[in-house]
């Protein structure tokens, strides 16, 4: 239903929005990415029930805990990358450039790796909770890797999407199956961590050579100078996706801290099918649209504001008409993906579906805060929602469990969605052509 209202849409819209070249390119972006998201959202869905029955859903919430912890890192090593560097990258059209670029970028994301690295051995050393369960922290550990090395900003910026899909579709396919063969007794819990981190280091590998290859690029050590201005430029955004983590990543880690394995295992559940509902295909048409709404832009203010706000729109629409349907059946998909009925899951799951639908009325509006140069309103608006919401997430966990969890989520992306909402309004009231 989602996908066929934005295809209409985007079908729909005048040549003064969008050229047929441009939408060409936007939807074979767009359906390569959403293939991918299908596939990356269907196989854990898959494995899910699986996982389940044979470790359990303590160790399953174990597991989730692990992720949270290790996602802190990727966001750090990712620093915005997947939004500034993108930018940058689309509107790069000299060989040169883009090595000066890639360059400078992926060896700011190697030292951060490196940092991030130190960090987690420091906790494993000095926190108990963690030093309990130390291999599973190490064993998820590389995931960052492979994350660093993967540069799907790269593929993003040249909106060459098609490379992303066929490298993760081929090591999800790869990864389940390896989940089917080797995990088999609740012993084998600590392969699956460590089965994770090697897809994440197989695809990033792949990724990288294929950079280098289809773009001709060169890796040049590049100066401290260098690197600390690419360090400059990505600090707003990157304080932003941190913010935007800390009420988003927070949730699953701090359900963890305040309740126990088990909780923490149903809610992270909920949360992992809600985020299918989040972002497919919503995901994939915002990374399709981005780097060809900055160029748009960079030409027509006014042509990339009214593309916005169209797809905004028909996107608001789907989700509006989806939500109350996916709210009814959702017993049901909670039974189709673990396999079993689990209330705690199901009351969870409803909850943070009102969530989503602030998400999805605000995706396209966040983001052109960043085609339109604004990047320290963006930063702004997220640091804000950071500082309301996580004491909010704790709090509201301490008193109500895992339901204060998603309780928190609805208060603190409606307070995004309303700031976001006045703010574009006041910037574009009288926009430029």
């Amino acid at each position: 239903m989602t996908f066929n209202s934005l295809k209409c849409k985007l079908n729909t819209m005048k040549h003064k929005d969008i050229t047929p070249k441009e939408k060409k390119v936007v939807l074979e972006n767009f359906f390569s990415l959403s293939t991918l998201q299908g596939i990356n959202y269907l196989l854990p869905l898959l494995v899910l029930p699986y996982l389940i029955r044979v470790i359990g859903p303590e160790k399953f919430g174990l597991i989730a805990f692990a992720q949270a912890l290790i996602q802190y890192f990727m966001i750090i090593t990712d620093y915005g990358f997947s939004l500034s560097a993108t930018r940058k990258i689309s509107l790069c059209r000299e060989r040169e450039q883009a090595c000066t670029i890639f360059s400078t970028v992926m060896s700011v994301k190697f030292i951060l790796a490196a940092l991030c690295y130190l960090i987690l051995l420091l906790l494993i050393n000095i926190v108990p909770k963690f030093r309990n369960d130390w291999l599973i922290y190490l064993f998820s550990f590389g995931a960052v890797i492979g994350n660093t090395l993967f540069p799907v900003w790269l593929f993003q910026g040249t909106e060459k999407m098609k490379y992303i899909a066929v490298i993760n579709i081929a090591g999800g396919l790869i990864y389940a199956a390896s989940i089917f063969i080797f995990v088999r007794t609740p012993a084998d819990y600590l392969l699956v961590p460590l089965l994770n981190s090697l897809y994440f280091i197989i695809t990033g590998i792949f990724g990288l050579y294929i950079a280098f290859k289809e773009f001709d690029l060169e890796f040049i050590f590049q100066s401290y100078s260098d690197i600390r201005q690419e360090l400059r430029t990505g600090w707003g955004i990157f304080i932003a996706t941190l913010a935007i983590n800390t009420y988003t990543t927070t949730r699953i880690f701090a359900v963890g801290l305040l309740t126990n394995n088990i909780i923490t295992g149903y809610y992270s559940i909920a949360e992992r099918i809600c985020g299918v509902i989040q972002t497919f295909p919503l995901a994939s048409l915002s990374q399709a649209i981005y780097p060809r709404l900055s160029r748009i832009f960079a030409k027509s203010k006014l042509r990339a504001l009214n593309l916005m706000h169209k797809v905004q729109h028909s996107t608001t629409l789907a989700y509006l008409v989806a939500i109350p349907v996916i709210f009814f059946i959702s017993p049901f998909i909670v039974k189709l993906a673990c396999g079993k009925e689990f209330p705690d899951v199901v009351i969870s799951l409803k909850v943070l579906l009102l969530s989503v639908f602030f998400i999805s009325a605000n995706a396209f509006k966040v983001q052109y805060l960043l085609v339109c140069g604004r990047p320290d309103i963006y930063a702004r608006i997220h640091i804000f929602a950071a500082l309301l919401g996580l004491p909010l997430i704790f709090i509201f966990i301490y008193y109500f469990s895992f339901l204060g969890a998603a309780a928190a989520t609805i208060t603190i992306e409606a307070v995004i969605f309303i700031s976001t909402s006045q703010i574009l309004y006041t910037l574009t009231s009288k926009p430029k052509k």
